[in-house]
């Protein structure tokens, strides 16, 4: 606009309106040889004048994205490499049903080293930090001190008899693993709240909260989706271990416990309800605890986990429902899950409509006669 300035400061004598003209005129034909749009919007810059259109867009142009507020941290995936299909579907699900607007990061361990086609075909799938580790040799494989013999004999009985997983050494090592384990890796223990995952999953609605936001804001220390029945033939002596621990660390369990969800006769008896562990959302500072952290000793010195099956599942549920208050273990029904053969689907309207679910709450596991959420629901005080 340099002309135009020149223009104005040269002449003189001539009447303001005809200076006005020229410089109207001057501009249009400087926003045609630049191929700008000569509307009154375009025309306000030069001449000064003040439109509300041009304002906001300098303002839209001008913003910053908003900050999105994050809890410290991760989802946890441990998998093989040769489960590569079943870890990419989970994730791809993950990230388009929620982290796709968080960018929580990602830990994948395993007890062998990842390959790089397996780095390289997920860290495409999303944005956000990937790390992978692998499991120091003595928190997977079976410790020296047990009697092979013993757990050899145990695995035989239970193939004898048909119990999932009852001849594997692989599962043990995995259950003992996460029982004790997951929570102390070095990649794992900058974060406080973790999200298990596992291959092959599928999350059919939308999330419409950040869950471990949820969970910080709300003191919550447990989340989860589903819960049914442990097989007795795999824990037959686990819940007797479980009251020798209690009656030498009485101090440990809350006063306002959900011992009712585990039993139905104040510890007599474990009624086998737990929480299905494969999707769980938790604060590892309580695995990280005294109570936690003594708990777990005290199971794994007996050698349940090889000597029968131990699964983590009940061991985590056991130690939520006996450690921290109830109002501390949550229910995320909006979260919709499927780990095959069993899935949960929010039989909530607005829920299930809000989440643009795919599932269908009639084929929910929520109310089958092998679920547990009745029993959760009667503890909770709400269904």
């Amino acid at each position: 606009m340099g002309v135009i300035t020149h223009l104005q400061g040269s002449v003189k004598g001539i009447p303001n309106r005809y200076i006005v003209l020229v410089t109207v005129f001057l501009t249009l034909i400087l926003l045609t040889l630049k191929g700008l749009p000569y509307t009154p919007d375009a025309l306000s810059v030069p001449l000064g004048i003040s439109q509300s259109s041009v304002s906001n867009e300098v303002a839209y142009e001008a913003s910053v994205a908003p900050v999105i507020r994050r809890a410290n941290a991760t989802f946890i995936i441990l998998c093989r490499n040769s489960e590569i299909e079943g870890v990419i579907q989970s994730v791809r699900e993950v990230e388009d049903r929620f982290n796709r607007d968080f960018n929580y990061p990602y830990v994948f361990l395993n007890d062998e080293p990842f390959t790089d086609e397996f780095k390289t075909r997920i860290s495409v799938i999303s944005p956000s930090v990937m790390e992978f580790g692998v499991i120091p040799h003595d928190d997977w494989f079976q410790p020296s001190w047990i009697d092979e013999e013993k757990a050899s004999a145990a695995r035989k009985q239970m193939e004898l008899d048909n119990v999932i997983y009852g001849g594997s050494v692989s599962y043990r090592n995995m259950c003992r693993f996460n029982s004790g384990f997951f929570f102390r890796h070095p990649l794992v223990q900058k974060y406080r709240y973790y999200w298990r995952v596992e291959p092959h999953v599928h999350f059919p609605c939308n999330i419409p909260l950040d869950p471990f936001l949820y969970m910080q804001d709300h003191n919550k220390t447990y989340g989860f989706t589903i819960t049914l029945y442990e097989f007795e033939s795999t824990i037959r002596t686990l819940w007797q271990t479980v009251q020798e621990y209690v009656s030498l660390y009485p101090e440990h369990i809350h006063p306002d416990n959900a011992m009712g969800f585990i039993s139905a006769d104040e510890g007599a008896h474990y009624n086998l309800c737990h929480f299905w562990s494969n999707f769980e959302i938790a604060d590892m500072d309580f695995w990280r605890s005294d109570a936690y952290m003594t708990f777990f000793e005290f199971l794994d010195s007996k050698g349940g986990f090889y000597y029968e099956r131990w699964g983590d599942a009940p061991v985590h549920s056991i130690a939520a429902s006996l450690f921290l208050p109830q109002n501390a273990i949550h229910f995320f029904d909006e979260i919709g899950y499927q780990h095959i053969p069993f899935s949960h689907c929010t039989e909530n309207a607005e829920r299930w409509k809000n989440g643009r679910c795919s599932c269908d709450p009639k084929e929910s596991f929520d109310y089958n006669g092998y679920s547990c959420l009745r029993q959760w629901e009667a503890v909770a005080g709400h269904r």
